[in-house]
């Protein structure tokens, strides 16, 4: 018999709590089992009026409100209430029942402004002293990231400064204004000020945004602060501030804090060095290209001299606002080869400013690149990768192949300099020791500087990468300086896979890939040519104990 449902329903009766009607394996269920917002109400109570006023929302069901809208996803407050309307979770999480009228979108703003950003900061910081109280954060070892917002605003509310308006009517000044887009020319936001003209790249269009600062914990993923200021503040301006607010927060000495290449400036890494933190920070290229880049010039800490490529002096002159300039003697570049190159138009001799840091960040790149990274730092770096937004293994080291250096650099060479630039540039690699390979390398990129000034600048700047298989042992480099051997495992991963197709379940990838890594170690632990062998890779372990397996021997 076919069955008719009938959905007039006048009335309910229901015998029970909203909790029986809610999965346990709901966000807020989960939340709810270890929330404890009993504390709020005498936080919040010198703000209204004792015994005047009709009653307010109880602080503790804001809260809960703007809580269930951050973990459902739910950024507007009419939106989330419309979903409390018909959402029993919400209603059960927040303390009301089917038949009480909840409050309006608007008291949520209300309540925003009487408690002020100090007051949330208060709540916020309360919450992660618990969460270290509970050891769910230890605050030892910590990742640093800002993201760019875009603010909620129109292109219409963007207008210019009066004073922009003025120089736009002078035409002199019209070529300069057009030549740059930071500074005083960039637009204001009328409506939101503090939503300042800020770009995440360069061929990206300025827009209105916010900066989020954040700082995560390294254990759970806790967020142990958060800082929002203007798009244009700099990421480097904002992390020893912020590192200093979690430790005095958490009460704990940080060790290690992570960032990317966005905040390697020398203030960073010497107010890391200050505060006895490690910073695992990849040193990032320089900003602007010179066909003698600074990186050749060597600067001596202790006797407080810049030494240039050809080994000629220069010595600190006057200061600036965040250094002192370094100039070298006319007589020693009027009759050097790379003065055409190395010297601006008019000029007779060399001027370099260097920043009062900067021999904190020429320490921080000396440090040792991945190869020789102590055990346990690879999971610092994997950890940041797993908390922070955007971010990947990939972005913190990369060692650029021989192989694939090679036919980058000789597409520059023409084609009749090819042969002589490959057997030049393979006399560095031909070096017993890193330190004679820097060397030579350097003395070719100087040879060919004066005809080939691009293909110089791509040999300074590709050195540390293409060089650094030269750290390892000797026996290692022959299966280093090319990426090959990996790339015919990956493609062999990629053949057996398509070939699958569809896998029904995590555990069949696993077994699989698996099986395709077990059998490609056992052919390079027992071949003639092994691919590396534990008793070479023991002298880089700190582990005394490993040795080749006796069945390999």
């Amino acid at each position: 018999m076919l069955g008719r449902k009938e959905r007039d329903q006048l009335e309910l009766y229901m015998c029970g709590s909203l909790r029986d009607l809610v999965p346990d394996d709901h966000i807020l269920v989960k939340v709810d089992r270890v929330l404890d917002l009993s504390w709020l109400h005498e936080e919040v109570a010198e703000l209204y009026a004792a015994g005047f006023g009709r009653p307010g929302i109880d602080p503790e069901v804001a809260v809960r409100l703007m809580l269930a809208g951050f973990l459902l996803g739910i950024v507007h407050d009419r939106r989330l209430m419309r979903e409390a309307q018909v959402n029993i979770a919400i209603r059960w999480f927040i303390g009301f029942g089917l038949h009480e009228v909840l409050p309006d979108h608007s008291s949520l703003t209300r309540i925003r402004q009487r408690w002020g950003a100090e007051r949330f900061r208060t709540i916020f910081e309360r919450t992660v002293k618990v969460c270290v109280a509970a050891k769910v954060a230890k605050g030892e070892v910590v990742h640093v990231d800002a993201s760019l917002i875009r603010a909620d605003v129109s292109w219409e509310s963007l207008a210019v400064r009066h004073i922009d308006a003025v120089t736009d009517a002078n035409e002199a000044a019209e070529s300069e204004r057009k030549s740059r887009k930071t500074g005083k020319y960039k637009k204001v936001c009328v409506t939101d000020p503090d939503a300042s003209m800020a770009t995440n790249g360069r061929n990206r269009r300025l827009e209105p945004a916010y900066k989020q600062h954040a700082v995560v914990d390294d254990a759970c993923g806790v967020i142990l602060d958060v800082e929002v200021t203007t798009g244009e503040i700099n990421e480097g301006q904002v992390i020893l501030g912020r590192l200093d607010a979690v430790a005095a927060m958490t009460g704990t000495t940080i060790k290690t804090a992570t960032a990317d290449a966005g905040y390697a400036y020398a203030k960073v890494f010497a107010g890391m060095e200050q505060r006895a933190i490690e910073a695992v920070i990849p040193a990032k290229a320089e900003p602007i290209r010179s066909p003698v880049p600074m990186r050749r010039f060597r600067y001596d800490a202790k006797h407080d001299t810049l030494k240039c490529p050809r080994g000629k002096m220069l010595k600190a002159g006057r200061a600036v606002k965040h250094g002192r300039f370094f100039t070298s003697r006319a007589a020693d570049c009027r009759h050097c080869d790379l003065a055409r190159l190395c010297l601006s138009n008019g000029r007779v001799n060399k001027a370099v400013v260097l920043g009062d840091d900067y021999p904190a960040l020429l320490r921080a790149k000396k440090l040792p690149v991945q190869p020789d990274i102590p055990s346990g730092k690879g999971k610092f770096l994997e950890s940041a990768c797993r908390w922070l937004p955007h971010s990947s293994a990939d972005d913190w080291f990369f060692n650029s192949p021989r192989v694939h250096f090679m036919r980058n650099v000789l597409a520059h060479a023409g084609k009749s300099g090819r042969r002589v630039v490959s057997a030049f540039i393979a006399t560095a690699f031909a070096q017993e020791t890193p330190e004679a390979a820097s060397a030579q390398w350097r003395a070719v990129a100087d040879q060919i500087r004066p005809k080939v000034p691009k293909l110089a600048v791509i040999m300074d700047d590709a050195e540390e990468d293409v060089l650094a298989y030269m750290t390892f042992p000797k026996e290692h480099r022959s299966k280093l300086h090319s990426t090959n051997p990996i790339e015919r495992l990956n493609g062999e991963i990629k053949r057996r896979t398509e070939v699958v197709g569809i896998f029904p379940n995590d555990d069949a990838i696993v077994r699989l890939v698996g099986a395709i890594l077990l059998e490609q170690n056992d052919e390079w632990a027992v071949q003639r040519a092994r691919y590396m062998t534990l008793e070479t890779i023991s002298q880089m372990s700190d582990d005394p104990l490993i040795s080749l397996p006796a069945v390999a021997r």
